[in-house]
């Protein structure tokens, strides 16, 4: 189930994002986790709706609500009609599909609402449960960014995939 984030979500996003296990993965997460720079996250993620620059939206299974496994969201760039996917799984929750389905209804809501003519998804170079979500959409494998950006004090490659509205599965 997906719900809209709230402030009372910033412990578990902490928690959650935070988890070494999780922060490897996601650039701008430190591990520990501060509560109050969750709840800054979660404010300005409230904001791009109201903007009109996007949706990030809490992740819950239907026969637990109030339990936070994760965030998916689309960031839109509305002048070139695209959005970047991006998602974040508790470690918990991994591989029972949780990521697939909340990144699937996104991407179907951003086609149908924001009328989008491409969605677009950087991975951080190894997360190959994340590409597997990816090539699962019908995302397809547009290139490398080599040593792109920094985590720590090491330059990491970005994985690219794209799907355009042609091509996406409803």
């Amino acid at each position: 189930m997906l719900r809209p984030l709230t402030l009372r979500d910033a412990p578990a996003v902490a928690a959650g994002a935070g988890d070494a296990r999780v922060a490897r993965y996601l650039l701008a997460v430190p591990t520990p986790y501060p509560v109050t720079l969750a709840k800054a996250w979660i404010k300005d993620r409230i904001a791009w709706w109201n903007h009109g620059r996007g949706v990030t939206l809490a992740i819950e299974l239907r026969d637990a609500p109030g339990d936070l496994l994760g965030t998916v969201s689309l960031r839109r760039y509305s002048r070139d009609r695209r959005a970047e996917l991006g998602y974040w799984l508790g470690a918990g929750a991994w591989q029972r599909g949780i990521a697939t389905e909340a990144a699937h209804a996104l991407v179907a809501f951003g086609f149908a609402h924001y009328q989008l003519a491409r969605i677009y998804a950087y991975v951080l170079g190894g997360n190959t449960a994340s590409e597997r979500v990816l090539a699962k959409l019908g995302m397809q494998r547009e290139g490398v960014k080599r040593q792109h950006v920094a985590k720590g004090k090491v330059l990491h490659d970005i994985v690219v995939y794209g799907l355009l509205r042609a091509e996406a599965r409803t």
